[in-house]
């Protein structure tokens, strides 16, 4: 007897925390269909859904595909890092302009330049204390835009090809704090990508034709060197154990450590402030 092609029955919208067996049930499907497909499949049934996008190449096909889809996409959240190249600013105007998008921006808490983070947490604290960075930069200001834009999922630009944590991706997912995880390119692999962003002429980061492979802050990107591996190549040189920037490790644990070192330091401060008063005091 022929099994039944039948579209599988999902509440619309889906009805928050999914079960494991949902999960599983929802996988079954979306890995069998194309990543037009699994947007337009989470357009219609997935609730708070935005889009967080560094504005690479994956994504960016993304955005362009639902452009296609619906003439309103899910927003668009940027966290800006305050440390991304000209280049990549450039490309979030040319994507607002070309897409008629707006863009949710969230920086790091209480900064708005350089300066302003480097007067509250020091120079090059990428080098001092990247776990730390990270938590600042990334996490912190992407966990503020969720909890202030009401977001239950987010469509992602991740794809299993990238290798690493990523190698067994699935379509959905859903993290420790609750949060959907949509992938809808998770099995493209990168010469698909390329292909798509080349016919239908999406925009894409100059650096791109400069010799770079993957771009995130301008002082932890390099170019690609001859030979080099993955295609992630070039991000966090000199660093091969690291292969995420912060927002999809194990948040609450991130967290925690990055609060205690806060707190630390606030401590250390505070000591050599209240030293400093008592030096200027026996000296009066």
């Amino acid at each position: 007897m022929p099994q039944s092609t039948a579209k599988p029955l999902f509440d619309k919208p889906l009805r928050l925390p999914l079960s494991q067996e949902e999960i599983d049930s929802i996988n079954a499907y979306l890995r069998d269909v194309t990543p037009e497909q699994i947007l337009e499949w989470a357009h219609e049934h997935v609730p708070g859904l935005f889009q967080t996008t560094a504005f690479g190449l994956t994504g960016l096909v993304a955005i362009d595909m639902l452009s296609k889809i619906t003439p309103n996409p899910p927003p668009l959240i940027f966290v800006d890092t305050l440390y991304h190249f000209p280049e990549t600013y450039e490309l979030v105007e040319e994507v607002k302009k070309r897409y008629n998008r707006d863009v949710h921006v969230y920086k790091p808490k209480g900064c708005e330049t350089v300066e302003d983070f480097e007067k509250k947490h020091g120079q090059k604290l990428w080098e001092a204390d990247e776990t730390l960075y990270d938590y600042l930069v990334k996490v912190e200001p992407a966990r503020r835009a969720y909890e202030e834009l009401g977001v239950k999922a987010v469509i992602t630009g991740r794809r299993a090809s990238q290798g690493a944590d990523r190698a067994n991706l699935q379509p959905l997912e859903v993290d420790n704090t609750g949060l959907i995880k949509l992938n809808p390119l998770f099995a493209w692999t990168f010469p698909f990508v390329q292909w798509y962003v080349d016919n239908n002429k999406v925009p894409r980061n100059k650096l791109l034709d400069q010799g770079y492979r993957s771009i995130g802050d301008w002082h932890s990107t390099v170019k690609s060197g001859e030979g080099d591996a993955g295609e992630r190549a070039g991000r966090w040189a000199g660093k091969q154990e690291k292969t995420e920037c912060g927002l999809h490790v194990d948040y609450f644990k991130l967290k925690a450590e990055a609060e205690k070192k806060l707190k630390e330091k606030a401590a250390d401060q505070q000591s050599s402030e209240s030293a400093s008063a008592l030096a200027v005091e026996a000296i009066a």
